[in-house]
């Protein structure tokens, strides 16, 4: 008997924890948009927010639990909704634009955001990327929402009462409505934003009801202007009411544009037509199936299927769609960069800073169709402000520092996209490679420092400088790899490669580390490695010594060659997590988020260091990429409110765990490689756009059998730490056998090292 209980026990343990998912035919269904949205401003789990959305979007929509203006609009832990906000807001700290919110009441004509606010409940609440739903306490309402591109459709079942209510609110900064009763239409525009906006910028929204209004009235502030059917004011809105039966549901057809309330209108019928809420929502169900079923995973536990599609969820969202379909069917855009409306299509909610690392790198395999508009998007975008943006929002954004879109342009094309003008965006490239911006996220700021002395130096008032020059020089070395694709002329190519070598200038042989130079050539003195910030950007010197993408083996030798620079690597795990932060003169959420994570001096949560566990590879001891990178994966990450150990910026950090759950990273975007790890699933499918289909097999993968013992490519034995992009694209079958202790002869030679331009330059 006792035996009896303890095989029904253990059954029931392996059940809850490892029973395996054999197949997945429907992949947005494993999503949890609620991921990382257990965030803060002292700390981030991920500062993310459940966008209803299609993948790539113009418009989004979520629940606002937090203040007007609020970046952290919704918080997991808040009690209250005060409205359901159109949105576009990359990132809690880059803020919104563009935003208006609806919201349901029936305890009275309350318009204003607290007055109408209503508890909430997770437990009464469904989120999905199609579809939200969520009970109303307060109000008695529940409240659906099905999106589109561009539009989006509500659902509120009211309660039995004389006078239910729908509010709209424009914001504050200057709004516009105007109610036509006979129409049950409501048009208006909002213009707040939070920068890189034009002068004349304005999101025009319409919104139809399917119930006939029985009160109309505007408010502007906090003043009910009773009767009024049209307000311009700082901060302008509307309230329409209606008597309701018990369980009487009223529908909202919503659309918005950049560029007129005409187009407003034009894009809700074209993309809403006569559909109803039903089908809106199975349709943005299909389009996220479609994108997400390039990636069919299996054998993984239940935990990790739902992390990967809710990092994958998080990764088809930025950057957005801000073009649109004139009447003509010819695409157009508002350009925040020019304040006109101008042909062509543009994109807006991203900063590569982040987001070179792996996002785009992973467009550029799994989706390179959306990318090529992406980089339409950048051409329009340099003709009409003069430089590619580093961040934008919807323009440029004065914010984090380096001149990547070198490598976002350079990566595109060397990975085999084509179709668009790379003519103009390698002059665009050229232009703020050699440039100072019109502020110093935007070109190179420093740049005459750095091209007479090779370096940006510490005692010029460049904040950051350090960090500057290692950027640059990486940038450098993707204009380099483009010149020479395009046959620029030699002494160009030559110009590009002599400047990726830059990085030398801040190698200090005393500490092995990176560290601020100042003009006269002597290193900044004092020097605290632990220090964040001052030469660095929101790291320090044991994050940014690693910022070498393109010559680890440069870097290697530099450091005393592959036992040193091993050792090097081994410390930032093994050191505990100290830091001075001095400069910032508080402890800011990225130092906290490493302190508590117990890796050291590890910080994942912030995006320098991600790709520092794969230098392994480069190594003699590839095995120690494969244990980090598994370690990482499980511990990390996870599909629940607080899964993420800093912020999910634009799909990056989300990136990161989608290339290595596959068993690869692009540690260097630029060239056409990618760097072994470790696969997380005994089997994942990639369906390439090119019609043939990627196999990677792991059959003894587990928590247990992290260490790669052999590799096969098509059934022959592969000894390689790397792969590469053209192979990729062949598809084809890639084998791993899995072990639980590590293969010490397995690609530890110098001939399976990836790509260094020391070795092959």
């Amino acid at each position: 008997m006792k035996f009896f209980l303890f095989c029904l026990a253990f059954f029931a343990l392996y059940t809850a924890k490892g029973q395996l998912v054999s197949r997945v035919t429907d992949p947005v269904e494993w999503v949890y948009p609620l991921m990382g949205t257990d965030s803060k401003f002292s700390l981030s789990n991920g500062n993310t927010y459940p966008a209803i959305a299609v993948p790539w979007g113009m418009n989004f929509w979520t629940p606002q639990t937090g203040q007007m203006g609020d970046g952290w609009q919704y918080q997991y832990g808040a009690d209250k909704i005060r409205g359901f906000k159109q949105t576009h807001q990359p990132s809690p700290w880059m803020n919104d634009y563009g935003q208006f919110a609806i919201m349901p009441v029936t305890t009275g004509m309350r318009f204003r955001q607290n007055d109408r606010a209503s508890w909430f409940s997770h437990k009464a609440e469904v989120v999905k990327p199609y579809y939200y739903s969520v009970y109303l306490a307060d109000h008695d309402v529940t409240t659906e929402i099905a999106p589109t591109e561009r539009a989006a459709q509500f659902r509120f079942t009211f309660p039995r009462r004389d006078s239910s209510f729908i509010v709209v609110d424009a914001f504050d900064k200057g709004s516009f409505v105007q109610i036509f009763p006979e129409q049950r239409k409501i048009v208006g525009y909002t213009t707040r934003n939070s920068g890189g906006v034009g002068s004349n910028f304005k999101n025009y929204f319409v919104i139809y009801a399917d119930k006939p209004f029985t009160i109309a009235h505007t408010w502007h502030d906090s003043v009910l202007a009773s009767g009024k059917l049209e307000q311009q004011a700082n901060h302008a809105g509307a309230v329409v009411g209606f008597a309701t039966q018990k369980g009487e549901q009223v529908h909202l057809r919503v659309s918005s544009s950049f560029i007129s309330p005409a187009q407003a209108e034009l894009n809700l019928r074209r993309e809403l037509a006569a559909d109803d809420f039903e089908t809106t929502k199975s349709k943005a169900k299909t389009a996220w199936n479609k994108q997400m079923s390039r990636l069919l995973v299996s054998g993984g536990t239940e935990e990790q299927v739902r992390t990967f599609y809710s990092c994958l969820y998080r990764m088809l969202q930025f950057p957005q769609k801000q073009y649109e379909l004139d009447a003509q069917e010819k695409v157009v855009h508002y350009s925040p960069y020019s304040s006109k409306v101008e042909p062509g299509r543009l994109f807006a909610g991203t900063g590569f800073w982040d987001t070179f690392r792996a996002l785009y790198p992973f467009l550029n395999l799994v989706y390179p169709v959306i990318n090529k508009e992406m980089q339409e998007g950048l051409v329009s975008a340099y003709k009409a402000g003069g430089f590619l943006p580093e961040w934008s929002s919807p323009g440029f954004r004065n914010v984090m520092i380096g001149n990547n879109s070198a490598s976002v342009v350079a990566d595109a094309y060397i990975k085999g996209l084509r179709g668009y003008d790379i003519n103009t965006l390698y002059e665009a490239l050229q232009h703020g490679t050699n440039t100072q911006g019109p502020m110093s996220a935007v070109g190179r700021d420093g740049v005459q420092y750095y091209n007479t002395l090779g370096y940006v130096p510490y005692d010029v008032k460049i904040n950051e400088n350090a960090a500057r020059t290692l950027e640059y020089a990486y940038d450098d070395f993707t204009i380099y790899q483009l010149a020479k694709a395009l046959k620029r002329p030699q002494a160009e190519i030559d110009l590009y490669a002599k400047r990726s070598q830059n990085y030398r200038n801040l190698f200090d042989p005393s500490t092995k580390l990176m560290r601020g130079r100042n003009k006269d050539g002597k290193f900044q003195s004092p020097f605290n490695p632990f220090k964040w910030g001052d030469a660095f950007t929101e790291g320090n010197s044991w994050h940014y010594s690693w910022s070498v993408f393109h010559d680890i083996e440069g870097l290697k030798q530099l450091m005393g060659g592959d036992a040193a620079f091993v050792q090097m690597l081994d410390s930032v795990f093994k050191m505990p997590p100290v830091y001075d932060e001095s400069y910032y003169g508080q402890v800011i959420h990225e130092i906290r988020e490493m302190q508590i994570m117990n890796m050291g001096q590890y910080a994942h949560g912030n995006q320098p260091i991600q790709h520092m566990p794969y230098l392994y590879g480069f190594t003699s001891q590839p095995w120690k990429t494969q244990y980090w990178v598994r370690r990482i994966m499980e511990q990390l990450y996870k599909p629940t409110p607080d899964g993420y150990c800093g912020d999910e910026d634009n799909g990056q950090t989300s990136a990161w765990y989608v290339f290595s759950a596959m068993g690869f990273y692009p540690v260097c975007p630029g060239t056409d490689q990618y760097v072994l790890g470790t696969p997380l699933f005994q089997k994942l499918e990639l369906s390439l756009e090119n019609g043939k289909k990627l196999v990677i097999e792991a059959p003894q993968s587990s928590s247990a059998n992290k260490y790669i013992q052999s590799v096969q490519w098509n059934g022959k034995t592969y000894n390689n730490n790397w792969i590469s992009h053209p192979a990729l694209l062949q598809g084809g079958l890639i084998r791993f056998i899995m072990g639980s202790k590590p293969n010490t002869q397995r690609g530890v030679g110098k001939e399976a090292a990836p790509y260094s331009f020391s070795v092959q330059h």
